[in-house]
């Protein structure tokens, strides 16, 4: 039985210059369909071809390039962190919340691999 349970759900982050223009480029070369824009967040959600995977694009001004981070989707973060912390599951600082949209925390495998938990805050 694994540590946690996580929803069917996976969220490939990637950081970008500028998300607008990102998204019209994954709309238009691959087909990904737009969810939303999140502006005050700094964030943009596409739907890919694959059901249950996302691409999120989180605007930065000097994004790193091949670092793409898979979020992994779960009903309650604080259950889940508390579950992998209790195995020894190294996290990067304190979960992260932007009310009434989503709880995010920052962990690392083994090999120091950034994943990330999160938890929809929005109802959805």
């Amino acid at each position: 039985m694994p540590t946690v349970n996580l929803k069917n759900t996976i969220t490939l982050a990637l950081s970008v210059r500028d998300r607008h223009a990102s998204a019209k480029w994954y709309s238009d070369n691959l087909g990904f369909e737009l969810l939303h824009h999140i502006d005050e967040a700094g964030w943009s959600e596409m739907q890919t071809k694959t059901e249950g995977v996302t691409l999120g694009l989180g605007e930065q001004s000097e994004p790193a390039p091949g670092n793409t981070v898979p979020v992994f989707g779960v009903l309650d973060i604080k259950a889940a962190r508390g579950a992998l912390e209790q195995v020894g599951v190294k996290f990067d600082g304190e979960t992260e919340t932007i009310e009434g949209m989503v709880a995010t925390a920052t962990f690392y495998d083994p090999d120091g691999n950034a994943l990330m938990l999160a938890q929809d805050l929005s109802g959805g």
